[in-house]
């Protein structure tokens, strides 16, 4: 046990890292759509649908690499940076397009504890969810992902950062 905040055990993700690992994410749904054939456009999937925010960078890409030209978002508020609180949405997507999520692709940046797409997935159980990013407790509410982190790992993304100075560790002369 340390004494080390949640924060304090950083990943940061640049904007090159979010782009090559958003770019695996699509190359990983190739294929998986309702068809199932890689060969067919966008990948067999109908739409991309981001989970806003953190998700729009994600679904920005995925649906670049397959080709998908029909995306739409989702607004969920789980948390505010004072507190976790219960989910609940605050926009939803095209509902003609979404129906049961049949061939939807449905991208998030990070699946933590798993509630966000647990919310989405109960009102869309057939849509393929994918995240970049997934921590232990939220991995089995995800379909597709590409990286796993620890539950106590605080991702750090770029959206988030902004450069600054900083000192050097022994300081100045």
């Amino acid at each position: 046990m340390t004494d080390r905040l949640p924060h304090e055990k950083g990943f940061h993700v640049s904007w090159d890292q979010i782009h090559r690992d958003s770019r695996a994410l699509a190359w990983r749904l190739d294929g998986l759509g309702p068809d199932g054939d890689a060969g067919a456009k966008g990948g067999g999937w109908r739409a991309v649908v981001a989970i806003t925010r953190g998700g729009m960078a994600p679904a920005m890409i995925v649906a670049r690499e397959l080709d998908i030209r029909t995306v739409d978002t989702i607004s969920v508020k789980s948390y505010s940076h004072q507190d976790q609180s219960q989910a609940h949405v605050l926009k939803s997507p095209d509902a003609e397009m979404m129906g049961d999520g049949t061939g939807i692709l449905v991208v998030d940046d990070l699946v933590d504890s798993g509630k966000t797409i647990e919310l989405v997935r109960n009102r869309y159980p057939k849509a393929h969810f994918a995240t970049v990013y997934a921590k232990p407790e939220g991995r089995p509410q995800v379909d597709t992902f590409i990286t796993e982190v620890s539950q106590d790992t605080w991702i750090f993304f770029p959206w988030d950062m902004a450069m600054q100075y900083v000192p050097p560790y022994r300081g100045t002369d």
